[in-house]
């Protein structure tokens, strides 16, 4: 059985409009569990997110895909939030060689959404995960 999580920040409802989207490709897949994980604002303590549950959740997939509005051309400052707070994660190297992608949105027709989408690759990177783009 292979397992995805999709984690992700939504202000408005459309990024977990678009998280529900990829959760019901991914079901049609034969054994491969999904999981939404959104992120909210209460599990931000003093600049920092956290949530150990969902973290168990991240640490035991075989592949996570990371999701955010861009707002004012990158990540909302919850899922940037969220990224520091895996920082404990990155020094064991617990996502390495785990399957990456994500997904982005934004109000405007550019949105400077690539630069979302580059920060999201940039932060699978630094995980040493293997991102899969597109296509």
């Amino acid at each position: 059985m292979v397992n995805i999580a999709i984690i992700y920040f939504s202000g408005t409802g459309h990024t977990h409009l678009m998280a529900e989207s990829i959760a019901a490709g991914v079901q049609t897949i034969s054994d491969t569990k999904v999981q939404l994980l959104r992120i909210t604002g209460e599990q931000i303590i003093n600049g920092r997110w956290k949530d150990e549950v969902m973290m168990a959740s991240l640490n035991s997939a075989d592949a996570i895909i990371f999701g955010s509005p861009t707002y004012m051309g990158g990540v909302a400052a919850q899922f940037k939030a969220f990224v520091d707070g895996a920082s404990s994660v990155w020094v064991q190297q617990l996502w390495k060689d785990k399957i990456a992608g994500g997904f982005t949105h934004s109000g405007g027709l550019s949105g400077d959404k690539q630069g979302t989408l580059i920060y999201l690759a940039i932060n699978a990177a630094q995980h040493a995960m293997i991102w899969v783009g597109g296509g």
